[in-house]
């Protein structure tokens, strides 16, 4: 292994080692802070788990029985921990398996990083053995994925990863990483990311639709609050409780809100939707304002969306613009992260 010195543009000192692509792999997770992993051994895996081997006191690894449950884990740790889910799995039925768990991580807005490993890199195109485009494949239900091919850009791919899933509305990525890219050796370095250009995670919130929102909740008669996981994903629990308490608005939750206020709060009123209580059903068709906090209006919350809320002036407060008019007409549209 070598080691050098070299200086970047703002003449700070990074020290680069010469290492292989999976050991980069390794080194890179543990940069973003990883300290658990989840995954299924294969052969266009397994340098990384060579690697991980050597690793084990910094970064312990899950053997699950399934990559479906690789993927459901990931899921399960980033809900609770609140950081970003890792899973690694192997090219072909490997990386395919990944697939409903990123989809769900996708449609629930959880933060995910999976890294599969792919054919070596002149075989691609070939149908070569467990050889499938699960770039391709994985496009529709992920934020952002790419295909690797050299070792030099697995830092950067992975540092880009880690940034995507984690801002904005999360979600799931996926980097695909050859195998001779994986065995590649190279002068290893690592920078976190901290902006992609043309990605613009959080929008700005124009004042003046706080300003409109703000006067259409103080003329209302018989408002209500619908909430959903980006109270939670903004960590805005105590300023949406503090809200709610302030105004004295009856308040109801999605099924992914659940949580960001107790059940025993007298503003809880339950929560919305086909498999919710009846009460906040009825306040639903019965408010004249509805306020709706980091939820989405799907279909399960919404039911017929031509007889959903008609009487009620509606307020969107929403981070990702995609979701704003998708489903419910607005009246008034907040972007942002809702705990600003």
């Amino acid at each position: 292994m070598e080691t050098q010195t070299i200086k970047n543009e703002q003449n700070t000192t990074t020290v680069t080692e010469r290492i292989s692509g999976s050991e980069a792999i390794v080194r890179c997770l543990i940069a973003e802070d990883t300290k658990i992993i989840y995954g299924y051994p294969g052969g266009a895996i397994m340098p990384v788990y060579d690697e991980l081997y050597k690793y084990q006191d910094k970064i312990h690894h899950v053997l699950t029985r399934h990559e479906q449950g690789a993927t459901h884990s990931a899921q399960g740790f980033a809900r609770i921990s609140g950081k970003v889910g890792v899973c690694i799995a192997t090219s072909g039925p490997g990386a395919t398996n990944l697939i409903t768990g990123i989809a769900d991580a996708q449609i629930d807005s959880t933060p995910m990083v999976c890294i599969t490993g792919q054919v070596f890199s002149h075989l691609l195109g070939s149908d070569a053995f467990q050889e499938t485009d699960i770039v391709g494949i994985s496009t529709p239900v992920t934020k952002w994925n790419c295909q690797v091919t050299k070792a030099s850009d697995i830092p950067a791919a992975i540092a880009k990863a880690f940034y995507i899933a984690k801002s904005g509305r999360p979600g799931p990525v996926l980097i695909d990483i050859t195998k001779d890219a994986q065995l590649e050796e190279f002068d290893f370095s690592y920078e976190k990311c901290t902006r992609v250009r043309s990605y613009n995670p959080v929008p700005k919130t124009e004042i003046a639709s706080v300003e409109a929102a703000a006067k259409l909740i103080n003329a209302a008669k018989k408002p209500l609050v619908v909430w959903g996981q980006g109270v939670i994903l903004s960590e805005a629990e105590e300023a949406f409780k503090a809200v709610i308490e302030k105004a004295g608005i009856p308040s109801a939750w999605t099924i992914l809100g659940a949580s960001a206020i107790p059940t025993s709060h007298p503003l809880n009123v339950g929560m919305v939707g086909m498999h919710g209580n009846y009460a906040p059903n009825v306040l639903t068709n019965d408010c004249d304002v509805l306020i709706a906090i980091g939820m989405r209006f799907d279909d399960r919350v919404t039911g017929k969306l031509d007889t959903y809320a008609t009487q009620a002036k509606v307020i969107h407060f929403e981070i990702d613009p995609a979701e704003v008019d998708k489903n419910v007409k607005t009246d008034v549209a907040v972007s942002g992260r809702c705990k600003s």
